[in-house]
């Protein structure tokens, strides 16, 4: 598989999706080791479902999942592991679909946009600079102070794309 180009979100390219996992895996482990944070086994088996799918999963999918492999039957425990994986930046609550997706660049401290393709469900996250500075200057001639914005498009993705057209 080749790697991603610089102009598609990950979510929207071909790439070694194990290696994908692997390094997002490490990576999150080693900041909790370094932050003092306990990456439980279900929390990073959480994480791991989520990377495997690319795509925004609900609380009640994950725990299917976690159920199937022994890993917890109540929802407080897919709850409970998408709440630290949120806290600390590890994944993103895509708002509009009331579900999680992982996050693209784990220990970068930064604000993202999604990118919802509804004919295969894969959730790409995007930068979303441009679009919060178009956001900002409409906010601040308004006289309107943003404390929080979410950003989420949804559409069709490259292949969905292609898939439709005439």
């Amino acid at each position: 598989m080749t790697a991603t180009p610089p102009h598609l979100p990950i979510g929207f390219s071909r790439h070694d999706h194990h290696a994908c996992i692997e390094g997002t895996v490490a990576t999150v482990a080693a900041r909790c080791a370094a932050e003092g944070l306990q990456l439980t086994p279900v929390r990073r088996r959480v994480l791991e479902i989520l990377l495997e799918r690319h795509r925004a999963l609900g609380a009640y999918e994950i725990l299917d999942v976690l159920r199937a492999e022994g890993l917890g039957s109540q929802p407080p425990v897919a709850y409970r592991a998408l709440e630290f994986l949120t806290r600390h930046g590890f994944a993103h609550r895509i708002e509009g679909l009331n579900a999680f997706a992982a996050c693209s660049h784990p220990g970068d401290d930064h604000d993202a946009a999604f990118l919802i393709c509804t004919g295969c469900g894969v959730v790409a996250e995007a930068q979303p600079d441009a679009a919060r500075a178009a956001l900002a200057l409409t906010a601040r001639s308004a006289g309107f102070t943003i404390r929080r914005s979410v950003i989420e498009a949804q559409g069709l993705c490259p292949a969905c794309g292609v898939d439709a057209a005439p």
